[in-house]
């Protein structure tokens, strides 16, 4: 599928800001047989006095903007053509729970796409007792990592309820939990806590999810925004599996990846610092169209 995206983050500040500094992670990623970027630009108003780039240790492509004078408002546009390729239909090899940490020990890489990396607590993912409990009550013996995995997506998106005004981008996996609400981020925070807490190395996906929904198809939610999803871990032979608890669906053709990371702290699209007081308003659009051959 060829896609364009379009995305527009504004931020309105009630007394001007100045001397900002802003990481931008905005651009989808290139992936081996899986998404290819065209083509993209990412555009700051008003100018930034200085901005460079850089991949960091998840290899995201990132962009440092500083804005030294005063600004009453901040305006971040991203434009990008995507190939997303489908990823065929693969059989599951994953071992049973108590075999991976085993596989897990016998992976001696520690580069980005190393297991290790999302097996403990993150900046933003504590350990939770009823959040193992909830898992470990689904668990049969023989269940494998994936059977695992694709069962917790399931009561989530059962369980929980998509509610953009339960939750903020900083509530934490416990409260979130404890309301069963919440949006993508949340229901995909729930997911790694409880993926983290058997061993399973869990980590989360930032991107877009497709906007047009395909005939005959309700729209999945989440599309009027950054999306957010889960990558398990399922073994040497199986590798990373990608899904979706806010929609119980694999990470297909719809899903547009920008970022990977521990938890959203590690891919938050735009994170920073200014001088300012007083409030400030925020709005954000995205689009992704799909484009026709």
């Amino acid at each position: 599928m060829l896609y364009d995206l379009s995305l527009h983050i504004g931020y309105r500040y009630e007394v001007p800001a100045s001397g900002a500094h802003h990481m931008l992670r905005l651009l989808p990623l290139s992936l081996p047989e899986r998404q290819r970027l065209i083509a993209g630009a990412i555009t700051v108003t008003p100018e930034p006095d200085e901005i460079s780039t850089f991949d960091d240790f998840f290899r995201h492509p990132a962009s440092h903007a500083i804005l030294r004078g005063p600004h009453e408002k901040l305006d971040i546009r991203m434009q990008a053509r995507v190939m997303v390729q489908a990823q065929p239909m693969a059989a599951d090899f994953s071992p049973l729970l108590d075999r991976l940490p085993q596989e897990i020990a016998e992976t001696w890489s520690l580069d980005a796409e190393s297991p290790h990396h999302f097996l403990g607590i993150s900046p933003r993912l504590p350990r939770d007792k009823a959040i193992a409990a909830y898992v470990r009550s689904m668990l049969k013996p023989s269940m494998t990592v994936r059977q695992i995995a694709e069962t917790l997506c399931r009561r989530i998106h059962k369980d929980f309820k998509y509610d953009a005004e339960a939750t903020t981008v900083d509530t934490t996996p416990a409260e979130a939990f404890a309301k069963k609400r919440g949006v993508c981020q949340d229901f995909s925070h729930v997911m790694i806590v409880a993926l983290r807490s058997l061993g399973i190395p869990a980590g989360y996906v930032s991107g877009f999810l497709r906007t047009i929904p395909p005939p005959g198809k309700e729209r999945l939610e989440g599309a009027d925004a950054m999306h957010a999803w889960v990558r398990i871990w399922c073994g040497r032979l199986s590798g990373w599996l990608e899904l979706d608890p806010t929609n119980d669906i694999a990470a297909g053709t719809d899903h547009i990846v920008v970022g990977y990371g521990r938890d959203y702290a590690d891919v938050a699209p735009v994170i920073g610092v200014l001088k300012s007081y007083g409030s400030h308003q925020t709005a954000q659009a995205v689009d992704v169209i799909p484009v026709k051959p």
